[in-house]
Formats: C-alpha cells, sequence, structure tokens
C-alpha cells in the first residue's frame, strides 16, 4: 500500500548523499555564501556587537581587580562606588550589544531562509517529472521547511556565536597568560583534550544527524499519504495497520534522536568536566601563588572571574558545533535537490512557433523509462504515428502498451530515448517547455485540481486572462461559460460561492466525475492547437459521457486531438483508430477498416465493451440503492 511504503529519498552512494564523499562541513557550509551574500553587512554587524559585548564582559573582571587591589585594599570605601558605578555601565552595554546583536540578524537571515525557499520550488517546478516520480514528498516538503528553518537560525544565531566564541575563547586565554602565565598554562592544556573530542565527534554526530533528518522526511511523507489515502484506508479498514507502520518509524526516528542526544551528552560531559578540573587545578595553584606573594588577591580574583566570563563560550561550544552540523546536513539535503540535474531542458536557440497548424508526429520514438532495468525492453519501441492537423486520433490497445507514455511525451514530461516527436516539423525539443505547453494542452484521467476557486482552476492555462480589467474579465467569463459548457460541468455555478467556490485540496471536495469535468474544462479553455486526452471521461457515467462527447465533437473539429480510449464511446469521437501493441503502432485506420482488418483490435475492443458493460451495470446498481 503507498501510504504506508518504506520510502527512501534516492542517494547516489557516490553523491552528496555518501557520508564517505561528502564536502567537509566548512565546505559544504560555504555553498550558502550566494544565498547569504545580502545578509553578510547584517551578520557582520551581529558579530561586531556580539564580539563587543564578550570583550566588555571580559573588562568586568579588570575592573574588578582594580576595586579588591586598590579601595578595599586601602580600606577607601568612597572609591568603591565610581568603580560599582563603572561595572553597572559596563553590564549595562553588555546587555545592549546582545540585544543589538539579536536585532540586526532578524529581519536578513527571513529574507535569506525566503530566497532559499523560493530557489527551491524554482527548482523543483523546473525539474522533469522522472525526479518527482523518485522523490517522496514529505522529503521533499521536509527540505522546504524544516531544513530551511534550522539553515535561517544557524546563520542568525549559531555562525554568529560560533565565530565570536572562538575569539572570545582566545583572547580570554592571551588575558588569563597575561595576569599569570602559570595559571594561564594549566587552564589552556586542560582545553587541549576538548579539540580532540570536538573532532571525533563532528564525524560521528555529522552521520547520526543526516539519518535522523531523512527520517524525518519519511515520517512526513507518511502522514502526507495516509492524509490523502484517508478514504481508501478507512474503506478496507486499515487505519490501524497504518498507525502501527507509521508508529514503527516513529519509533526509529526516537531512536536515532536518542542516539543523537547520547553522542550530544558525552560531549557536553566534556565541555563541563574539563573547565571545572582546570578551574579546580588553578584555584589550588592560585592559593598558593598568592601565599607566596608571586599574585595578589585582586589579580586571583580577576583571574577566576576571567575563567567564569570563558565558562559559558567554552560550555557553548558542544551545543554549537552540533547545530553546526545540524545546518551542515540541512545544507547538504537542500542541495541535493538543487544540484539534482534536470534532463528535459530549453534548448540554446530555441524554435519560435507563433500558431502551430497542428500536425503531431511520432516519428521511430523509443522510449524507456529512467529508472528501468537494463533487461527490460523499450516500452515504447519504435513507434511511428502522424496525426493531420485538425484530425482526432484515438489511441487504444491493452494495459501497459503504452498508451499513456505516448501523450506524455507530447509536452516532455519526459523525453523520447530515441527518435522525436514534432510539431508541425519541428522536434518538440527545439522548442521552449513554456511556448510547447502553450500550443499543446493535456487532460489527465486522474484529475488533479489544486486548493483554489473554480474559476483559477479552470483558467490555469489562460494567464491572459489574468488580468482583472472589465474587458479582459468579460473575455475570461466568456471562455469559462464555453469551457464548463462543453465539459458538462454546469455544477460548478451551482456551488456555495458560485466560480468562486474553493475546491479544497486536490479537489477532493467533488466527486471524481466532478473533478474530470472541471480538468477537462482547463484544457479546452487553453484554446490549444493540439488537445490531448488521457482517458478524461473514465469516472462519468454514460448519459454524462454522451453529452460531453456531443460537446467535444464542435469542439474538436477544428483541433488536432490524441486520445487514449478505454471505452468504445471515445473511440467514436476519433477520425482514425491507431491500435497500440507491445510498445508499437500496428495498425492504424478508421474504426470501421480496424474491424475489418485487424484481429487485435477487434480483441481490444470487445475487451472495451465488456469493460463498459460492468460499468454501466454498476452504473445501475448505484442507481437502484439511491432509490431504495
Amino acid at each position: 500500500m503507498t501510504a504506508i511504503a518504506d520510502h527512501q529519498p534516492p542517494r547516489n552512494p557516490g553523491g552528496p548523499g555518501s557520508p564517505a564523499e561528502r564536502p567537509g562541513a566548512v565546505r559544504a557550509l560555504w555553498r550558502l555564501r550566494a544565498y547569504a551574500r545580502p545578509a553578510l553587512p547584517a551578520l557582520t554587524g551581529s558579530a561586531a556587537a556580539a564580539l563587543a559585548g564578550q570583550l566588555i564582559a571580559l573588562s568586568i573582571p579588570q575592573v574588578l581587580q582594580g576595586i579588591v587591589d586598590g579601595p578595599l585594599s586601602d580600606g577607601d570605601r568612597s572609591a568603591v562606588l565610581p568603580l560599582a558605578l563603572l561595572v553597572f555601565g559596563l553590564g549595562a552595554a553588555e546587555a545592549a550589544m546582545f540585544a543589538l546583536r539579536r536585532w540586526l540578524v532578524l529581519t536578513p537571515t527571513t529574507r535569506v531562509e525566503a530566497r532559499m525557499r523560493t530557489a527551491l520550488y524554482a527548482k523543483l517546478q523546473d525539474l522533469p517529472v522522472s525526479f518527482h516520480d523518485r522523490w517522496p514528498s514529505g522529503q521533499l516538503l521536509s527540505r522546504a521547511v524544516t531544513d530551511l528553518g534550522l539553515i535561517r537560525r544557524w546563520l542568525a544565531f549559531g555562525l554568529v556565536l560560533l565565530v565570536v566564541n572562538l575569539i572570545v575563547i582566545v583572547v580570554g586565554l592571551a588575558i588569563l597568560i597575561s595576569m599569570s602565565w602559570l595559571l594561564g598554562l594549566v587552564f589552556l592544556v586542560c582545553a587541549i583534550p576538548l579539540w580532540v573530542v570536538g573532532y571525533r565527534f563532528e564525524g560521528r554526530y555529522s552521520e547520526v544527524s543526516r539519518r535522523s533528518q531523512d527520517q524525518a522526511g519519511d515520517l512526513a511523507t507518511a502522514v502526507e499519504e495516509a492524509v490523502h489515502g484517508i478514504r481508501v484506508l478507512k474503506a478496507f479498514g486499515r487505519g490501524a495497520h497504518a498507525l502501527r507502520s507509521f508508529r514503527a518509524r516513529a519509533e526509529t526516528l526516537r531512536s536515532t534522536e536518542m542516539e543523537k542526544a547520547r553522542l550530544d551528552a558525552n560531549i557536553w560531559v566534556w565541555l563541563l568536566l574539563l573547565p571545572a578540573l582546570a578551574l579546580a587545578a588553578c584555584l589550588v595553584l592560585g592559593v598558593w601563588l598568592t601565599a607566596e606573594g608571586q599574585l595578589s588577591v585582586g589579580q586571583l580574583v580577576a583571574f577566576f572571574a576571567t575563567a567564569t566570563v570563558l565558562a559559558w563560550p567554552i560550555e557553548s561550544i558542544g551545543f554549537l558545533l552540533a547545530f553546526a552540523l545540524d545546518a551542515r546536513t540541512a545544507t547538504d539535503r537542500f542541495f541535493d535537490v538543487l544540484d539534482a540535474p534536470n534532463e528535459v531542458t530549453d534548448p540554446p536557440r530555441p524554435v519560435r512557433v507563433e500558431r502551430p497548424r497542428g500536425e503531431l508526429a511520432f516519428e521511430a520514438v523509443h522510449f524507456r523509462y529512467p529508472d528501468a532495468p537494463d533487461p527490460v525492453r523499450d516500452l515504447l519501441d519504435g513507434v511511428d504515428l502522424v496525426v493531420r492537423p485538425g484530425e482526432t486520433m484515438a489511441l487504444v490497445g491493452l494495459t501497459g502498451s503504452g498508451k499513456t507514455t505516448m501523450t506524455a511525451l507530447t509536452t516532455r514530461l519526459y523525453d523520447v530515448t530515441s527518435g522525436s516527436v514534432t510539431l508541425d516539423g519541428v522536434d518538440v525539443r527545439a522548442l521552449t517547455r513554456e511556448d510547447l505547453r502553450t500550443h499543446i494542452a493535456m487532460a489527465f484521467e486522474d484529475a488533479t485540481l489544486f486548493s483554489a476557486s473554480v474559476r483559477e482552476n479552470v483558467l490555469l492555462g489562460r494567464p491572459d486572462l489574468a488580468s482583472q480589467d472589465p474587458q479582459t474579465r468579460a473575455e475570461a467569463d466568456r471562455v469559462l461559460d464555453d469551457a464548463l459548457r462543453i465539459a458538462q460541468a454546469g455544477f460548478a455555478v451551482e456551488l456555495p460561492q458560485g466560480l468562486d467556490t474553493k475546491v479544497g485540496e486536490e479537489g477532493m471536495s467533488l466527486s471524481g466525475g466532478q473533478r474530470q469535468r472541471l480538468a477537462l474544462a482547463r484544457a479546452i479553455a487553453a484554446n490549444p492547437s493540439v488537445l490531448v486526452l488521457d482517458d478524461p471521461l473514465s469516472a462519468l457515467d454514460v448519459a454524462t459521457e454522451e453529452r460531453v462527447e456531443r460537446e467535444l465533437r464542435a469542439v474538436l473539429a477544428g483541433t488536432t486531438a490524441l486520445i487514449v480510449a478505454h471505452r468504445p464511446s471515445t473511440v467514436m469521437l476519433a477520425d482514425r483508430v491507431a491500435v497500440l501493441e507491445e510498445g508499437r503502432v500496428t495498425a492504424v485506420g478508421t474504426h470501421a477498416e480496424l474491424l475489418r482488418d485487424s484481429e487485435h483490435y477487434r480483441f481490444v475492443l470487445s475487451s472495451l465493451e465488456d469493460e463498459q458493460r460492468r460499468s454501466h451495470a454498476d452504473d445501475l446498481d448505484d442507481e437502484r440503492e439511491v432509490l431504495r
């Protein structure tokens, strides 16, 4: 069952999904610079504000040293107040720098996220159907939402603090060594193991982080498919089974997150333990140095106050390192999509066709789906077929003969493996995809509508009618009325808000037949030179189908049409019929000619008639049930 299938995003063992060959964290994150460049002034300013705040914090222990070694040692209490006010002022300045840091990056980083999300969406729109066949939608959704949100937070917070805290640690260690080289050296030696632990942590955490984010994408896919397929799950009583499958996925993700948490906890142990041991050693040594007169009390206080200020930057390194590795994984996943090759592209020097006559030809067409195993023969194995301008050609054949695949090649949803598809003698690959899809419109058996109004769905292929000026609006209404009339979709006018009624996600608030009629109206409204219909009437009852076919005849009289026929009545719409058998066109002629000359056509037609009789019987049963 698709709703509970074990989806995984495609991973090329030699590509970015392979932990062994992925670029290093710095190199991977460096790829964000193209999107982050406009925000660099804000990020630099934020880092400067954060650094200023931390340096101010490091200066406070120096004032404390002055207080201890000065007024407190001399007994001059009146001199304490100005220094105390100075400490207060420095603390207020540190708080102001903290607020400034956050204010500077808030808006610019959200714009970076918006640019990246737009780039990802544009890439998804540009990639061919074969890419979307391979990638679960939940994986793409998690990249567009969760991963980009993580990258934004890292740019605004993690990157700035990681850079600043490393600088502060270096400056702080220099200050400690300047106060007492011996104490500073002890503190530094105790910190060295942290870098060893951090290096080992990077490799292990990066792999687990990638696995976690991929599993989160799989979980999103499971939720989306279960919601979209809720009718199927309920109809077959498989809700509990889907829940068990989902729970297993969720448990797998939880286990991976626990593994991440254990790795995170292990590095935190070192980050908390080693500085504490360093401070304990420095305390013992510092008291001895003070007793020996080699260090003043004020210097000892300042040393430990400085070490306290350094505690947060040192402790934060583990969290910030994990954050950076999560961001690196999110960046890898983002560029997995942006780096995906696109085999269906516009030519460098496209041919412009203003208004084609509508001759559609398949010339020695071979096609195999990209993921098909090598031993399998081509699905289309040398197809030759010419649809004349203004002619209606029906495609008939048994299931799996390649009818739907032929229709997909006309608008370059896929490209031919070899051979060519031409429009008025021009290879469709020589046209831009936008130009080609303006001339050829499609209606699919599986009608997909968008969460928009009926008007917006039907006029989807007519961007020229999007303007709201009265003249364009009147033309849009005329086109809309004609398309709905031909597709027998007058029910749309009776919806609660009429043609402005939103049909809901994927049009699931409508019946299958209603969705098909609106999809057919959408193809008709596009006013194409070539109309490609992939069994667009399969969900209609016999009476509605007859009315639609009667109206369609007027439209098809002046339009080239290629129709996949799964019903004998649909065949009657055609001027000629092409018989597809095992990936080849084995016969072309009128219905009468093929009945006379083609045994396979008679066999296919009898199969279609049996299917139509069963469908008609089902319709009668439904009507009787309603009458009861």
